[in-house]
């Protein structure tokens, strides 16, 4: 026999004589047995809740109102100087920033605040809708792979591994002698025809995680066609994974339009760019830094804000991460 044992249950025995483990005294308050079964948690949709969780991020909370505060000074801000992003003044030429010229002068005295706005329209431009087109043509094209399979999947993939292995370069040297031109039309063919092939591979391991789920599999055999089976099943537990792959592509493709337009490949005079502009200012960066400055700071912003807002929305739209 325990000792030990014997001891503790002498003390319960004279704890519960004394009146100390009366009813009475272990009462719950603040609750009703007729509440057991109500849910504690408001109902609310997955955008709600995503969106609920993103508030929380206070760093991608900072990077929507920074990217909000951008796309509304590259919509109002050429106009804001009150100069012509290509108005020449070659008596002031390379003023530095005051208060008649907030950015100062380039080399022909054209107004640098009005042409950093106005070259971020043509920079924003390009990441969204090559971001967008190329996520709508990767969505398709990886998710018919992954969801469909065997040959039809291996054949697609071998479609993808070469027009990843061509060279980025020599693709935009190919379509710009081609076509006879270095535009902004030019850059967006080159840049949708180059990278929807990341998003495709993306899309297809989520397809092919999705489609061995028991629901896929229920829906099978109940006879639904495949087409709803895409539409109703596939294609929303697609949408989050592409919501984020958007958001990663857009700094990708500002920063791919400011390689090229920085060597030469990219929007030409009269056209600007964030690019073009850290182009033109390269050769007096030693003497006038603010024509670099004012670009590469607004290259960099953006960049920074896309890349925080993503990592704020792979966080929010995925299930796992709620707390």
């Amino acid at each position: 026999m325990d000792i030990s044992s014997g001891k503790e249950t002498n003390l319960e025995t004279d704890a519960f004589e004394a009146g100390l483990y009366a009813p009475e005294r272990f009462m719950i308050e603040g609750a009703d047995a007729s509440d057991s079964e109500l849910i504690g948690r408001k109902h609310m949709s997955y955008w709600a809740d995503a969106w609920l969780r993103l508030r929380k991020n206070k760093l991608a909370i900072i990077a929507i109102c920074v990217l909000a505060l951008l796309v509304v000074m590259v919509i109002a801000g050429p106009a804001l100087s009150g100069y012509n992003f290509e108005e020449t003044d070659t008596k002031n030429k390379f003023a530095a920033p005051s208060a008649e010229h907030w950015f100062g002068t380039d080399s022909m005295g054209r107004d640098v605040f009005a042409r950093v706005w106005q070259g971020g329209r043509a920079s924003i431009i390009i990441g969204f809708v090559a971001a967008l087109v190329t996520a709508l043509i990767g969505c398709l094209y990886g998710g018919a792979s992954g969801f469909f399979g065997g040959k039809a999947d291996t054949v697609m993939m071998r479609v993808v591994e070469i027009l990843e292995s061509i060279p980025f370069l020599i693709t935009v040297i190919l379509f710009s002698l081609l076509l006879q031109s270095k535009g902004l039309g030019t850059l967006l063919l080159v840049l949708i025809i180059t990278g929807w092939a990341g998003t495709a591979r993306l899309v297809r391991g989520q397809a092919l995680q999705v489609r061995s789920q028991d629901y896929i599999l229920a829906a099978k055999c109940l006879g639904v066609p495949q087409s709803r089976v895409i539409v109703r099943h596939l294609l929303p537990n697609l949408i989050g994974v592409v919501i984020v792959s958007v958001t990663f592509s857009v700094p990708g493709f500002i920063f791919a339009e400011a390689f090229l337009s920085f060597v030469g490949l990219g929007i030409q005079a009269p056209a600007t760019s964030w690019g073009a502009l850290a182009s033109h200012a390269r050769q007096y960066l030693r003497f006038y830094p603010h024509l670099m400055l004012f670009p590469s700071m607004m290259i960099a912003l953006t960049m920074l804000s896309f890349t925080l807002l993503g990592d704020g929305l792979r966080d929010a739209l995925d299930p796992r991460q709620r707390k």
